[in-house]
């Protein structure tokens, strides 16, 4: 039953990973109003693959939880900050990737007429849309963190993974403190995928990992 359990996670580990790095490919640049309004369509449709794939996200960490699961059930700690992470993570595509585009929406007919309210309105969500950003940044960073020392340290895994994932943590702070802009496009999405990365290596290992009777 556990290995059939390590084997499911596993599983939605790497599906959660792909459907990131799907989510990312397909997610548009930002722009005017007008330009959210053309492209209004595909902004929905990324961010709700990217909110479908959370669940099962967190599915895939649950179990490696479980099978990192140490004397200090520190991998609990690590649970519950990428919950947070990941609920961020949930409100920043909501907000952005689909209220504000079915907002906007319905003034495209008389676009010019509103300009000046709902210009204020777009910055306050972008506004609300970079400290969500952040905190799901800084949770994945804490977390896969904790995850990686766990790896090197109870030697369940292979220690490259554990590597991996502090390498990932010393690239977001050396970012952070050299002024990179991890909420850009470009600097998001690059982030994303070394998460990405992590998470699948994770869920092929998951996979394999023969927890003990």
């Amino acid at each position: 039953m556990k290995n059939h359990f390590c084997k499911s996670t596993g599983i939605s580990l790497i599906s959660g990973a792909l459907l990131i790095i799907i989510t990312m490919v397909l997610h548009p640049s930002g722009g005017s109003i007008e330009h959210i309004i053309k492209i209004s369509k595909t902004i929905m449709i990324a961010h709700s693959l990217a909110i479908f794939s959370l669940p099962i996200i967190l599915f895939g960490f649950y179990g490696l939880t479980i099978c990192l699961l140490d004397k200090w059930r520190l991998s609990i700690l690590a649970f519950i900050i990428i919950s947070f992470g990941l609920i961020a993570a949930m409100l920043a595509a909501l907000f952005n990737g689909l209220v504000l585009p079915y907002f906007l929406n319905q003034y495209s007919n008389r676009l010019n007429d509103n300009l000046e309210i709902l210009k204020p309105i777009t910055n306050f969500s972008f506004s609300i849309n970079i400290p969500l950003d952040y905190i799901f940044i800084i949770a994945c960073c804490i977390a896969i963190l904790v995850y990686s020392v766990i790896v090197l340290i109870e030697d369940k895994f292979p220690k490259w993974i554990g590597f991996l994932g502090i390498f990932i943590t010393l690239f977001a702070i050396i970012g952070g403190l050299t002024g990179f802009v991890f909420t850009s496009l470009t600097g998001f999405r690059i982030f994303t995928f070394s998460i990405a990365a992590w998470i699948l290596s994770s869920g092929v290992h998951l996979i394999k990992h023969k927890p003990s009777k």
